[in-house]
């Protein structure tokens, strides 16, 4: 029925080429994006983590689908076991019992909208523990993840042309300090967090029968190395939609099946204290 009524309401929209952001995420999607989107089993909505109308998108969207279930990349495993019909009616009592604004994520008001918008959904958390983290960069992903790890793509090495790619985005995104001898090990923990959120969101689909969404950094829902390889290699039928987010001049880094833009919030720039 709620799948229906969504396909109703995109076949009203007007197509667009090219996505943009709008107040009404509807308005900025095409009817085909809309069916795609309420028709996938697992649908992944990505996001610059900071950026309010990332997160405003993310709300409509979750709010249209109704999924039966949420996996959070911000959350532990033992942080959405904290989840109660009750506290996730006032969001002080939810940031009180999730320890949010303590956790070093963007300031939790951005996201409370989110599990407000699907009251009835399962919420599961898919952050690795950080010494999880820590056990990969010494002892490698396959030891961490556990018997699995074949089934979810970890065991093989990446192409050289990616391994490289992704080593010059890690350094990037800790302004060119890692020795480079570290770069192949950040990229590791980076493929075992993808994993780890497939396997959460595989494990979400099984309990609850999606459709399942997943709130997630751009970079893990991209299409060519993010969740969706390691959701197709671990299951080959899963259907699978990946919504990017971008800014203007500069849309999400990777591919993606379709992708909204937002304005730019103000920020500082992250590498200043080592200039």
């Amino acid at each position: 029925m709620i799948k229906n009524a969504v396909l109703l309401i995109s076949a009203l929209l007007t197509c667009h080429a090219k996505l943009t952001w709008a107040s009404d995420v509807t308005e900025a999607l095409s009817p085909e994006d809309m069916s795609n989107l309420a028709s996938a089993e697992i649908v992944l909505l990505g996001e610059r983590h900071d950026n309010a109308d990332h997160h405003r998108a993310q709300t409509e969207l979750v709010e249209l689908l109704s999924p039966t279930a949420v996996v959070f990349e911000m959350l532990t495993e033992q942080q959405a076991a904290e989840v109660t019909d009750e506290n996730r009616l006032s969001e002080a009592d939810l940031e009180k019992a999730l320890g949010w604004n303590n956790s070093g994520w963007p300031d939790f008001s951005m996201y409370y909208p989110i599990f407000a918008a699907a009251p009835d959904a399962a919420i599961f958390g898919a952050q690795l523990e950080r010494q999880a983290s820590r056990a990969a960069m010494q002892d490698g992903v396959e030891t961490v993840f556990g018997a699995q790890a074949e089934a979810f793509g970890l065991t093989q090495p990446l192409p050289k042309d990616q391994q490289e790619a992704r080593e010059r985005l890690q350094a990037v995104a800790h302004c060119n300090k890692l020795p480079a001898d570290v770069l192949p090990r950040m990229v590791m923990v980076q493929r075992l967090r993808d994993a780890h959120l497939a396997r959460v969101t595989l494990q979400a689909l099984a309990d609850t029968g999606g459709p399942v969404v997943v709130i997630t950094g751009n970079g893990h829902a991209r299409t060519d190395w993010g969740i969706p390889v390691n959701l197709h290699t671990a299951n080959a039928d899963v259907s699978v939609i990946a919504l990017g987010q971008g800014e203007k001049n500069s849309p999400p880094v990777g591919e993606f099946d379709m992708t909204l833009t937002a304005p730019a919030p103000e920020r500082e720039d992250p590498c200043a204290a080592f200039n």
